[in-house]
């Protein structure tokens, strides 16, 4: 069992790597932003921690199964058909890697969770590339 400190520092990195994620979302002013990343991060977090070591003997895949799962409906919600368009699907995509984040923060793969925060966080920049060589209207 690890030591509540080190549990409470697993979810304050979920919440700043989360956080990093949600701020380019917020300064892109798109529905989910800064708070709901983090959210979504640190909810991970505590649920992946929570089927490690609150429940002895049980299946934690089985958790991290069902927040896969719920933040699919998360996302789903972010989504907005539009007769012309649909938009947010990038925005439950940040969601859904947020999650993951928190998962793998939950289960002590720091470096693989920054490393994909920062893949992520680039990802989301792409955006701007695109409009300045014409792929995104």
């Amino acid at each position: 069992m690890l030591s509540d400190l080190e549990l409470i520092g697993r979810l304050l990195l979920a919440f700043i790597l989360g956080g990093a994620i949600g701020f380019e979302r917020e300064r892109e002013e798109k529905p989910a932003g800064l708070r709901t990343h983090i959210l979504v991060s640190t909810g991970s977090c505590l649920f992946t921690i929570l089927s490690l070591y609150a429940f002895p003997g049980a299946d934690p895949a089985r958790v991290a199964a069902y927040v896969v799962a719920g933040i699919g409906f998360i996302g789903a919600g972010t989504i907005i058909q539009t007769k012309e368009k649909i938009i947010g699907i990038t925005t439950a995509a940040s969601l859904w890697v947020s999650s993951s984040i928190g998962m793998a923060i939950g289960t002590g793969y720091y470096l693989l969770a920054a490393i994909t925060t920062l893949i992520a966080y680039f990802t989301l920049k792409l955006r701007k590339i695109e409009k300045k060589i014409g792929l995104e209207g």
